[in-house]
Order: C-alpha cells, then sequence, then structure tokens
C-alpha cells in the first residue's frame, strides 16, 4: 500500500502530537496493522510515515522513532507480507548510517526479531544487513573526519552483532548469509572507500562467530576481487612519463625509518613516484592488499594462521596459480608464508614443487608452479638457504630424471616444463649461490648435484633460457668453481630470442617471475622486511672484482666470445651496507639482474638491438599463463 510524502508527513505530525506510553504504543501499533486488513490505513500510513521521516530529525522526532521500531519488535509477529509490504519495504530500506545509537539498537532489535519470527523474512533481513555494509555515496567524504569514523564503527559493531543475533536464533542462517555477501560484493569499479569497507566487513566475518561456516568463502572472495583489480592494471600505464627509459625507472629511497630489528637500513626498489598515480585500479588493489595483510597478521596473533593458509592455498592454486597477468594478489601469500615460515612459508614451496612435478597437471600450470616457485625462494628472505637446498635438490633430481630419458635435441616447445625446471635452478642459484657456498655442508650437497651435467645435455638448456640468467649464473658458477666448462657455449642472439620465446610460449613464462619487488606503495612496507632485493645479494664473484677480474675475462671463458655483447662497467656493485652509491652507480648495479634480452626483436626496453644482456633487479612485468 503506497504512502504518498504529504500523507507520511501529516501522519507524522499527527502521531508527534499524541503522548503515547511506552505499552500503550505497543497496542496503538498493533491496531494500526490489524486496521489495514479492515480497509481502515490511516494509522498504518501514519506509522510509515514515521520510518521514512530521516532527515533533520528533532530531539523529539528521534524518540518517537525509537519508541516505533520497539513497539514494531514487539508487534511482529502482527506484521504481514502481503497486507503490510509498504512497511516492511520502508524497514528494510533503513540506513544505519543516518541515524544515532538509539535509532540504530532499536534498528537492530526490529530486524532480530523480523528474522525470528518468521523464516520468510529471514533472507530480506540478511540482505538489509549485509547492505548496510556501506554507506550511501554522500557519506564518503565524512568517512574522511573523525567524527564519520566514529559513526563507522558504531555501524559495524551494531551490524555484526546483528547478524550473530540472527545466526544464533536461526542457525541455518549463515549459509543463507554466504550467497548474499558474496551476491552484493562491489566490482572493481567501485568507488575505493566502498569497496575496501565492504572488504574489511567480509573480513570480520570471517575472524567472527560465523566464520567456521562462512570464513573460508571470504577469503576466496576476497582472492578473486583481488585478482579482478589485478588483471585490470595494464603494465602500459606505467610508462606514462618517460618510455626512453624502460619499463621501471629505478630509484633508491633514502628510508630512515627502521623497519624491523636486524636491519638499519634497507634499500627500496620501486617504481618511478608517478607510476601508479591515477590508476585506479592499482589503488584499490593496495588498499585491499593492506586490509588482507592486516587480518593475516590478526589470523597469526590468534593462532589461527595454520588453518586459514589452507584455504589460501586453495584459492591460489584455483585463480592466481592460472591467473592471466597476475602482478601483485600473489604477494598474500607471499606475506602469509613470512608471518609464519616454519608451517606456511615451507608448505608453499613444496606444494609448489609437488605441482612442477606433477605429470597430472597441465604444461603451463606446472611453468607457472615452478616460476612461482623460483620467485619465491629467491626473494624470501625468511627462508633459510638450507631449505632453499632441499627444494633445489628435488628440482635437480626432475631435470636430471628427464634429461636421462629423452635423448633429442632442442625442441622449445616439447621440452618446455623442462627448460622452465632449469631456469628456475639457475635463477635461484643468482641469487643464493653465494649464501649457499658459504656453508661447507650445503657446499658440498650443491658440488654433488649434476647441474652441469643437465646443462650439457643434448637438449641444451643453455641455449634455450633467458640469456641474462644464463650469463650471471655461470659467471657465479665460474668463481664459485661450480663446475669446469670443458666446452665452449656459443650464442646466437636470433636463435636464443626465438627460442626462449618457444619455450615461454605466448603467455612468455619464460619471462614470468611473480615476487618482483611490490610496486604498491601502501602494501610494499608489509612485503619490504621480508623480502631479498637484488641489492643485498652478495655474488660469488665479489671478491673476485676487487681483485680485478673483468667481465671479458668471464665471458672469454665460458661464452667462447670477445665479451663484446657485455656492457662497459657492468660488474655487479656488492652489498648496500658496504658501499655508498651515487644514484647512476644505483641505476647501473641494478641493471644488472635485467631478464629481459636487451637484444630480443619483440623485447628491447630501452636498448638497442645489438645492447648489452643486462640483469636489474626489477625484473619486467611478469606474465602468467592466460586462465585454463
Amino acid at each position: 500500500m503506497g504512502v504518498d510524502l504529504a500523507t507520511e508527513r501529516a501522519g507524522f505530525a499527527e502521531m508527534e502530537g499524541v503522548n503515547f506510553t511506552d505499552s500503550e504504543l505497543v497496542y496503538h501499533v498493533r491496531d494500526a496493522l490489524r486496521s489495514v486488513t479492515l480497509g481502515d490505513g490511516d494509522s498504518y500510513n501514519q506509522l510509515i510515515g514515521v520510518i521514512h521521516h530521516r532527515e533533520y530529525l528533532t530531539p523529539d522526532e528521534v524518540a518517537l522513532l525509537v519508541t516505533s521500531l520497539k513497539a514494531l519488535s514487539g508487534a511482529v509477529s502482527y506484521i504481514d507480507s502481503v497486507n503490510h509490504d509498504s512497511l516492511l519495504s520502508a524497514i528494510f530500506r533503513m540506513s544505519m548510517w543516518d541515524y544515532g545509537p538509539d535509532v540504530m539498537d532499536a534498528l537492530v532489535e526490529l530486524i532480530i526479531s523480523l528474522a525470528a519470527s518468521s523464516g520468510k523474512y529471514v533472507d530480506s533481513c540478511l540482505d538489509m544487513l549485509v547492505s548496510n555494509f556501506m554507506p550511501a555515496h554522500s557519506f564518503l567524504e565524512l568517512l574522511k573526519q573523525p567524527r564519520g569514523l566514529a559513526r563507522k564503527g558504531q555501524v559495524l559493531y551494531r551490524l555484526h552483532s546483528a547478524l550473530k543475533g540472527i545466526s544464533d536464533l536461526v542457525p541455518l542462517a549463515p549459509l543463507r548469509l554466504l550467497p548474499i555477501v558474496i551476491q552484493k560484493m562491489p566490482n572493481v569499479f567501485s568507488k575505493e572507500p566502498l569497496i575496501a569497507l565492504y572488504v574489511e566487513n567480509m573480513l570480520i566475518l570471517e575472524s567472527g562467530a560465523m566464520g567456521e561456516l562462512v570464513g573460508s568463502m571470504m577469503h576466496i572472495a576476497v582472492v578473486d576481487r583481488l585478482i579482478d583489480l589485478d588483471v585490470e592494471i595494464e603494465w602500459e600505464d606505467i610508462l606514462q612519463d618517460d618510455s626512453s627509459k624502460g619499463i621501471f625507472q629505478m630509484e633508491l629511497e633514502d628510508v630512515e625509518e627502521t623497519v624491523d630489528d636486524d636491519c638499519d637500513e634497507l634499500p627500496r626498489e620501486f617504481s618511478n613516484g608517478k607510476s601508479f598515480r591515477g590508476n585506479v585500479f592499482a589503488e584499490k588493489l593496495d588498499s585491499l592488499l593492506v586490509l588482507m595483510f592486516e587480518h593475516l597478521k590478526s589470523c597469526n596473533d590468534d593462532g589461527r594462521l595454520v588453518k586459514v593458509f589452507e584455504t589460501l592455498l586453495q584459492s591460489f592454486e584455483i585463480t592466481v596459480l592460472n591467473a592471466y597477468k597476475s602482478k601483485f594478489t600473489q604477494f598474500v601469500m607471499f606475506y602469509a608464508c613470512a608471518l609464519d615460515p616454519d608451517n606456511c612459508g615451507m608448505k608453499f614451496a613444496d606444494i609448489l614443487s609437488d605441482i612442477f612435478m606433477g605429470s597430472t597437471f597441465s604444461p603451463l600450470k606446472r611453468m607457472s608452479a615452478v616460476a612461482y616457485l623460483a620467485s619465491y625462494l629467491s626473494r624470501a628472505k625468511f627462508l633459510s638457504v638450507s631449505f632453499v637446498v632441499k627444494i633445489l635438490q628435488r628440482l635437480v633430481s626432475w631435470c636430471w630424471t628427464y634429461s636421462e630419458n629423452h635423448d633429442g635435441d632442442i625442441n622449445a616447445n616439447a621440452h618446455r616444463v623442462f627448460y622452465s625446471g632449469c631456469q628456475a635452478i639457475m635463477y635461484v642459484l643468482c641469487f643464493r649461490m653465494r649464501s649457499v657456498m658459504d656453508v661447507p655442508r650445503l657446499k658440498s650437497q650443491l658440488f654433488l648435484m649434476p647441474i652441469e651435467a643437465i646443462l650439457k645435455h643434448p637438449l641444451n638448456p643453455l641455449k634455450v633460457c633467458l640469456p641474462s640468467i644464463v650469463e650471471e649464473f655461470l659467471r657465479q658458477a665460474k668463481a664459485a668453481r661450480l663446475f669446469t666448462v670443458s666446452e665452449v657455449f656459443v650464442f646466437n642472439d636470433m636463435l636464443e630470442s626465438e627460442l626462449s620465446r618457444a619455450f615461454g610460449g605466448m603467455e612468455r613464462l619464460d619471462m614470468f617471475f611473480p615476487f618482483d619487488p611490490c610496486l604498491l606503495k601502501k602494501s610494499d612496507r608489509f612485503i619490504r622486511p621480508n623480502f631479498v632485493y637484488w641489492s643485498m645479494v652478495r655474488t660469488t664473484y665479489d671478491d673476485d672484482e676487487e681483485e680485478g677480474s673483468s667481465d671479458e675475462d668471464v665471458v672469454e671463458q665460458f661464452m667462447g666470445g670477445s665479451g663484446e655483447n657485455i656492457a662497459a662497467g657492468d660488474a655487479m656493485v656488492g652489498s648496500f651496507e658496504e658501499h655508498d652509491l651515487d644514484l647512476d652507480e644505483f641505476d647501473y648495479s641494478l641493471n644488472k639482474m635485467s631478464i629481459t634480452p636487451k637484444n630480443s626483436l619483440n623485447y628491447r626496453f630501452g636498448g638497442g638491438l645489438h645492447g648489452g644482456m643486462q640483469m636489474p633487479s626489477r625484473i619486467r612485468p611478469s606474465t602468467s599463463p592466460e586462465s585454463l
């Protein structure tokens, strides 16, 4: 039964002028509800007018609204969905963000009473509460002020108290709540404060009383939305300043604050400060990652992280591992592992290696898994060197067995999983070889691995894998005397480019290193203390360079060439704790770890066709396999 605005206001004024006790008002509301069925709608319309009126309420109007809501709570058994549709519609459209605590409390009491009175109102009550996860757009500016934040705290507390109250009275309510929460979740085009507030409520649900029933789906839904935002970010957006500088502009931030107790000064490598300015998807993703990181920290403090991690692993394998161009979402896994290295950290590496070696998985999934594994083992500061060697042994053993069972020549596509494993081994050792060599027991284990035999196999991974990784690996292997090269490796620039692209495929999995330094400014602070930057790595040839060893000597012995493809002065600078570098020296040392072939026809970023192969610490934008 509809009511026009004039009637609402007239009815409101009429009720305001009558002094009811609480019990009298309950009877009056019951009579108003009954009278509708008898054809008399005056009192009913007055009641709807009270519910509808919400702007600029005087104290007396607030008192009348509170009393009316409480009276309705006592008369829910008289509410009929057919005859009182207008009243129910008015109630379910009420926003807690529009009222003070007294009205909120009365409204929560009414919603709980409605849900408990009849099963047919449960979904509507849950839907109303979930709709209140976010305020109207007009309230967003107020959220930046103290009084807006205070209102937010009042609303969220009552929302989740109401949800718990309903679940206590209606045991199946949590299962009916789940699809409502997921269905009403804002899409990637929603305003950042709204989507962040909604996700915050989802994480409150996960950690609350209903977490046992809905918690896992909350995590999965949040990760899915992170991926949705992630794939909307175009790497071309980063190049808006000066594309001649290459994909990333490396800088050294003068960090004054201490990020952990073990590090007084931690270098940071990140993109130009303007890179993501104005990129709304990156900003939204950054905010949501911060919420997720803070939530994981809370889970760890409460002793729940190991259980939560099981859900994250499931979500990672289904969504993230198969995502196309995932850039930052994977850092949820990285941070969870950093919080609990002994359990989550090791399990993540074991799962990735199992997928890589699992013949039942598709080649793309196996290649993606080993790319994640290589990047993770290289970048995770919290993983022990002995554990890294353990995983390396598994990779080497698989590659050795594979090479023993295949006698053919180079076929980049047919043996792409093998080549991805070989590249992973070399990439990890680029980061970890020096630390392995410093531990006699681990050094002995490394020397026993048949790495040389694998690399000299007729499948010839050294000609297929990215030459920048091969070059750095051979250089460190030579300095560490890991093996003696008895034959000359000749690299044809055009051949390597074609072969590398062939094994990486259209997805360029040969260039996929998902745990490159995080470019998102707010969430980076969680990752940075746990992260190995190339500028922090000490290579096996550091000491040799101090004695005057040159790049040309290394190339002459290992590549069979004159070294003219090596950029002048390409010597790796050691740890930043040991060297004061000006900006030019820093940029130069970072460029040492680029995995982008500067001489590749299709991947020339910031260099000519015959420019030197370099390996800066910031790897070019990673690309992951298309969704399987």
